[in-house]
């Protein structure tokens, strides 16, 4: 676990974030609302994610051309692969 100290601009405002990357499924691979699609969708793990298409993801709000070759490339890193339309 990771603790983060964020400052607003005024420096008044000095919060404490918990972050767990582990808790955060492709951090830092896909922006952030491609991530909220899939997590809407419950897909949380890579072995989820080889249960649907790349056309099925694709249609998904929040994923175009860049965002699945970032995914598509991170996949092949870990040998998972979507599954055939």
């Amino acid at each position: 676990m990771i603790n983060l100290v964020i400052m607003s601009k005024s420096l008044n405002s000095i919060y404490a974030v918990q972050y767990d990357p582990k808790e955060e499924f492709l951090h830092g691979i896909i922006a952030i609302s491609a991530r909220k699609a899939l997590e809407k969708e419950k897909i949380n793990s890579l072995e989820k994610l080889s249960d649907y298409s790349e056309k099925e993801i694709m249609e998904l709000h929040g994923f175009g051309k860049n965002t699945m070759i970032k995914l598509k490339d991170y996949m092949k890193e870990h040998q998972v692969f979507f599954k055939e339309a």
